[in-house]
Formats: structure tokens, sequence, C-alpha cells
């Protein structure tokens, strides 16, 4: 694996050489025709016709209906196929739900009616929290089928399957099911050779500005306490330094600030040979989200969100309020961006099961979560903390100078 070397001080996100190029080039039209069209889809119900949404502004339209449905919400998720936001209303018999409905087919999503609310699917998260944390477990609210996935990796065997099994037993016919895994749950993070640190190797996620105005970057939380200082070569001078970082608990995420605070870190994904992708916003996930990853170990590999606030429990301990996706990672991918095709943030690699041959879950710290957490914004400033749908040219990135942090992964 070769690495071109860039001027010394600044800084751009892991490109992909060769073979992440000719992804790219498959990848990002894919993901670009999946969310545009004028396709009407199925009628929603009396003579109405649900809209068709853009996956950029589908977090915000489940966001607003959420709130507004109360306990009659019971999840979303976004069909990328026909560009419609499917929005579950519990069935509870009663005239609630069907006024919320109809205030779900007059916002121009689709209705569905479900068994479970999101009270009763909450509190079956809580009882496997509190009777089934158990290492090599994750499980995440999926509204595609109204229950809780409780995803089992290959360690999980003996006793400790049985005490899941009962736990989800316990939560009654329809609540939860258990798929198994074929790998085994752990965060990407392997020696190597992409941003390093304490013989550790990592992948950056995003450039981002400090609260304090100084340039930064964010990668995965357990990268951030394996080591203080990262480099961008195996044994090389340090270039960044750990402000914060959060591993294992409420999320996976660290904020490093640049040694050098003159360095120009651009909003920008470099997918390599010289190609890159401006960052203009970070944004909200959303079930049925088209996504694409980057790292330093497997380059580029896109997918869609399947769950999220998952939670997952690591050897080395259980990390919560996670995005889970079937992209797929391996170790050395930990930190890397998880975007959209036109420029939206949305995670970080934090871990998972399986590979990119055999394939597997990996599961995201949510941008928005981590820059809150920090007092950060994307890229320069400017660019927001929140959703939205601005085009792929508003991030700040200025061209491809920098130091090379990785191939990618």
């Amino acid at each position: 694996m070769s690495h071109r070397r860039i001027s010394k001080g600044k800084a751009v996100l892991a490109g992909a050489g060769a073979v992440g190029v000719a992804a790219a080039a498959i990848l990002l039209p894919n993901a670009n025709a999946s969310q545009s069209g004028t396709d009407d889809g199925a009628g929603a119900g009396a003579g109405q016709n649900p809209r068709t949404v853009s996956a950029a502004s589908a977090p915000e339209l489940v966001a607003r209906l959420s709130s507004q449905l109360g306990d009659d919400y019971a999840g979303a998720y976004y069909d990328a196929a026909k560009k419609q936001v499917v929005v579950n209303v519990a069935d509870g018999g009663g005239s609630g739900g069907d006024e919320s409905v109809e205030r779900v087919r007059a916002s121009g999503a689709v209705a569905r009616n479900v068994r479970n609310s999101m009270g009763e699917l909450r509190s079956a998260t809580g009882t496997l929290t509190r009777d089934a944390t158990i290492p090599g477990t994750a499980w995440a609210v999926d509204p595609r089928t109204n229950q809780v996935l409780v995803t089992a990796d290959t360690t999980v065997t003996g006793e400790r399957w049985d005490t899941l099994e009962s736990t989800v037993r316990s939560l009654g016919d329809g609540v939860a099911r258990i798929q198994k895994s074929a790998g085994e749950f752990k965060p990407f993070l392997e020696g190597g050779d992409a941003i390093f640190g304490g013989g550790a190797r990592c992948s950056l996620g995003f450039n981002v500005t400090a609260q304090d105005g100084t340039p930064g970057f964010l990668t995965a939380g357990h990268c951030g306490v394996a080591a203080e200082q990262w480099s961008e070569a195996q044994n090389g001078a340090p270039v960044g330094t750990v402000q914060a970082a959060t591993f294992p608990g409420d999320g996976d995420f660290a904020l490093l600030t640049y040694d050098d605070p003159a360095t120009d870190a651009p909003s920008e994904v470099d997918l390599g040979n010289g190609q890159t992708l401006p960052i203009g916003q970070a944004g909200e996930a959303a079930v049925g989200l088209d996504v694409i990853r980057m790292g330093s170990t497997t380059g580029l590999a896109d997918g869609s969100v399947t769950g999220l606030n998952a939670t997952v429990n690591y050897a080395e301990g259980s990390v919560s309020g996670l995005i889970q996706t079937n992209v797929c990672a391996e170790p050395g991918d930990s930190g890397g961006p998880l975007f959209t095709a036109d420029g939206t943030a949305i995670g970080l690699t934090s871990g998972g099961s399986g590979d990119c041959t055999s394939g597997g879950e990996t599961f995201f710290q949510p941008v928005t979560t981590a820059l809150a957490a920090v007092g950060a914004e994307i890229g320069a400033g400017g660019a927001g903390t929140g959703t939205g749908t601005g085009d792929a040219g508003s991030g700040n990135g200025t061209g491809n100078e920098g130091v090379e942090v990785g191939r990618g992964h």
C-alpha cells in the first residue's frame, strides 16, 4: 500500500487509492440516483398520495411527526426505492390512532398501523439492558418489523445464549427477535498504517472547528482512549492531541485538535487519487438511508441504515446511542466517516462483526451527538450541526492539499 505525501501542516480525510476511486465511481452515482426523482408511490389513502422525499430531508420529517404523534408514534423508516417516509402508528384501537394516521397522511408520509408502541419497544430494550447485557450482543428498534432486533455474535453460547433467549421470550410474542451474526463484535481498532497512536491504527473521521476556534477532527472514542497523541505515519511526529473522548458508555467519539493551530483542515472526504467530496453539513440518520463509509483498511463501502439508538455490548464495555447499518468494515476502519452522497456527515465508525468479504453489521457514532457533546462544528464553522439539504459544494473544502492521514476505511 502506497501513500502520497503532501505539504506539511495541512490535512485531508482518508483516501482510498485506485480501488477506492473505482468504487467511488460506482457508489456515488447510485446513491444519488436513489435520493432523487419524481415517483409518487402508492396512495396513502382517501385519495391522497404520499409525496417523494429526499433522503436528506427524511429525518426532519420523522422528527416533526414523532413529536406531533406523541404516544401513537411507533417508529419510522425511509423507503429509498419509493423515496417515501413510512411512519408506524401504534394501533391502540381508539380515535387517537385514527387522528394520527390522518396527520401522517396530511404530512405526505405513508401511515402504517402496527401492534407495538414505541414505549413498549423502549421498555423492551430497558429489560434487555438490565437482564441481558452480555458481551457479544447488540439490540436496536427495527421499525420495518416493529420489533427490537437482538443480534448475538459467535461468542454468545451456552449459558449466555440461554440467558439471552429467555430474556427475549420474557418480552412477549412479537416484541423482539434474535438473529445470529457470523462474526464477533469488536471495536475496529488495530495496529497498522492510517492515523497512529500508541501502536494502534484508526481512521480520521471529519475535520471540525473546536469550540475555541482551533482546527481539529473527530474519530472514534475507543481510539481516543487508546492514545493521547496521533500521527500521520507510524512512529511519526504527532499532528493531533486528544481533547475529549467517550468510550464505553454514552457513545464512541473523540475530539482531537491539530497541534499546529495554522493547520488548514478542509471540510471534505478524500476519496483517493485526487477525488474529494465536500462535506457541507452534519445530519441525522434515518432507517433506510443510503450511506457510504470510508476507512483506512477497506476504503469505500456502501449500504443502508438498519437501526437507530442501538446498544452494543463490546468486551470492553457497553456503548449506547449508535447507528446500526449493513455496511461492511474491518479493523483499522475505526473513526472513519459515514456520509451521504450529497455531502452530509452522518457518523463515525465504531465497530461490529464480519468483514468486507462475508459482510456483517457495523455500528456508527452519530456525528450530531458527538459535535454537540464536544462543542465543535463541521469544517471551518457555519456549516452547523443540524440536519440540512444543502448541496455537496457548500462545504469548506479547499482542494486536495494536506497531509494524508490514512488511505481510508
